[in-house]
C-alpha cells in the first residue's frame, strides 16, 4: 500500500523516467509551468485517502461522474479543434475515456450518490466557453486530464481498484488503456509539439494548464467529504 505521505511524482517508470530528455520545448514549458499546482492536487485530502487506499467507493462513483461530463465536452470538440491548431496525431481512439466512464457509472450504479458537482458543472462551462472562444486554451486542458490519466493516473486507478476489490467490486476501466501508457505519453507529447500558436497564443495555453489544475483540485475538494 501507498503511504499517504509520498506523491505521484515518485511512482514515475523506469522508461517514463528515460522519456523525459526527449520531451519538446512546449512539453517542457508546460510541466514547469503545472508542477506547483500538480504538487498541490497530490496533497489534497481526497489524493491522499486515495493512494494511502481509504478512500470509499462512493467517493470513487463521484468522481468519475463528476468527470464524465468534462472528458464528453472534450471527446467532442477536442480532435477538430486540435487537428485545426496543427496537432492532427492526436491518438484520440486511444486516448477516448467515454466508454470506460460509462461502464464504469453503471457498474457502481448502485452506490449511493454524491451531490450533484458544482465543480464538475463548472469545469464543463469553462471547457464549453474554450472551445467556442479559445480552442488553444481547450488544448491545455486536453493534456492535463490525458496527460494525467497516462501518467499518476496509473497509480490511482491500481488503488482504486483495490479498494473496489474489498468491497466486493470489480475494477474500473477508466485508468485503463489498450495500448501501453508510456507509448500514448510519446505520442501526446508529440501532437503538443505540432500545435502551431503565436506567442501569446502559447502564453496562454501554459495560463490555462493551471487553470485545468484547479478545476481539478476544486472537484476533489468537493470528494474530500461526499455528503
Amino acid at each position: 500500500m501507498t503511504n499517504a505521505t509520498e506523491t505521484l511524482s515518485v511512482h514515475a517508470s523506469a522508461r517514463d523516467a528515460a522519456l523525459r530528455p526527449r520531451l519538446g520545448p512546449r512539453v517542457r514549458r508546460l510541466h514547469a509551468r503545472i508542477g506547483a499546482a500538480h504538487h498541490q492536487a497530490e496533497g489534497m485530502a481526497f489524493s491522499r485517502s486515495l493512494l494511502d487506499g481509504q478512500a470509499e467507493p462512493q467517493q470513487l462513483a463521484g468522481l468519475l461522474r463528476a468527470l464524465q461530463p468534462g472528458y464528453a465536452v472534450l471527446e467532442q470538440d477536442g480532435p477538430e479543434l486540435g487537428a485545426a491548431l496543427g496537432a492532427r496525431d492526436l491518438p484520440w481512439s486511444d486516448l477516448s475515456r467515454k466508454a470506460a466512464l460509462q461502464q464504469d457509472i453503471t457498474m457502481l450504479d448502485g452506490i449511493a450518490a454524491t451531490p450533484a458537482s458544482t465543480a464538475s458543472a463548472q469545469w464543463v462551462a469553462q471547457l464549453r466557453t474554450l472551445a467556442q472562444q479559445a480552442p488553444h486554451r481547450l488544448m491545455a486542458h486536453v493534456y492535463v486530464r490525458y496527460g494525467g490519466d497516462l501518467s499518476g493516473g496509473q497509480q490511482l486507478g491500481d488503488q482504486a481498484n483495490a479498494i473496489l476489490a474489498r468491497h466486493g467490486l470489480p475494477n474500473l476501466g477508466f485508468w485503463a488503456f489498450e495500448r501501453p501508457t508510456a507509448d500514448l505519453k510519446v505520442e501526446l507529447h508529440e501532437a503538443f509539439e505540432q500545435l502551431e500558436l503565436s506567442e501569446a497564443e502559447e502564453e496562454e495555453l501554459l495560463e490555462e494548464a493551471v487553470l485545468a489544475f484547479q478545476a481539478t483540485q476544486r472537484l476533489l475538494a468537493e470528494l474530500a467529504a461526499p455528503g
